[in-house]
């Protein structure tokens, strides 16, 4: 099986190009994005040495049925998806914030809250909650976009405000589309026999209208719990099966590394390559209810991209 870790066209109109961790975005004419879903895989803000086969199709095929399946919720950038690694869609002016949206107490929100942390970006926490605990109601906390290389960092509502991230207007209408889509998510999840525990969202403008942009409910972007098995797992105390990419954290840390100076990323063999390809395909399946189709990896990928591209644009 192979693996599609870089890009480098040169499509007609093009006036830069990026290299995200996982993402490779083409920038045609200030006009449209085209972004190519790559198989690299970061965990720890790293991009690990292999990448997943399928991921990126993956991501890219769950990203674009959820844009679609969230469109009378808000507007969002897509435009087509002409190739099961691509989608193009309108060029939006980001806000320099994640909106990131808990239903759970998990992952790194319940580190920090075992630490003794009990206020998340100026939400405040209530007493005695356990590790994987539904929250009353769903919580907002932000993150600052982070420049490559750099962490993300958390950031309240005051501070985004106070540092013109965003008008207060701005402000108000990304946590009404984030907790609606949150919602819709949720509710297709259920559906589905899964939960959708945590997840991210990033906006931007066109035209002074805000967009939903990039990726849904992947992954990547998101964790999801089994639902069945996650009461009685939850009374005792014990691990929820997730389908998430937190396993593949779970790992690394098993392993010694968090991404800190010094750490060095544990051997990917082929046995763990491939049972991450799989997982990721698992996700796939359980949350669209569909068969996945691979769209088999070869020689000529970067052909059929650009082919599939050059129509579309």
């Amino acid at each position: 099986m192979k693996a599609l870790t870089k890009t480098d066209f040169n499509f007609p109109g093009q006036k830069s190009v990026y290299h995200g961790k996982v993402r490779d975005v083409y920038n045609i004419n200030d006009e449209k994005l085209v972004m190519v879903a790559t198989d690299r895989i970061s965990a720890f803000d790293v991009i690990l040495p292999k990448g997943i086969p399928f991921k990126g199709q993956v991501l890219n095929q769950i990203a674009s049925k959820f844009l679609d399946a969230t469109a009378d919720i808000c507007p969002n950038w897509k435009l087509s998806s002409p190739d099961p690694m691509v989608t193009v869609g309108v060029m939006c002016e980001g806000f320099p914030i994640e909106m990131i949206v808990r239903g759970y107490l998990c992952g790194s929100a319940w580190r920090a809250y075992k630490s003794g942390v009990r206020e998340i970006c100026g939400v405040k926490l209530p007493e005695g909650m356990r590790e994987n605990e539904k929250f009353p109601t769903p919580i907002i906390t932000p993150t600052t976009k982070a420049e490559i290389g750099e962490h993300d960092a958390d950031i309240s509502k005051d501070e985004i405000l106070s540092k013109g991230l965003a008008t207060p207007e701005e402000y108000d209408l990304l946590e009404k589309y984030t907790l609606a889509l949150f919602q819709r998510g949720t509710d297709i999840a259920a559906k589905r026999g899964l939960i959708l525990v945590d997840t991210k969202y990033e906006f931007g403008k066109h035209n002074g209208v805000i967009y939903l942009m990039d990726e849904i409910h992947t992954p990547d972007s998101s964790r999801y719990f089994y639902a069945d098995g996650y009461a009685e797992k939850f009374a005792k105390g014990e691990p929820q099966k997730q389908l998430s990419k937190e396993f593949v954290r779970e790992w690394l840390m098993d392993n010694g590394f968090q991404g800190k100076a010094g750490q060095q990323v544990p051997p990917m063999t082929d046995e763990i390559v491939t049972s991450i390809s799989d997982r990721y395909i698992e996700l796939y399946e359980h949350i669209t209810g569909e068969q996945f189709q691979k769209e088999e990896a070869s020689d000529d990928i970067l052909e059929r991209i650009e082919k599939n591209v050059l129509k579309a644009i």
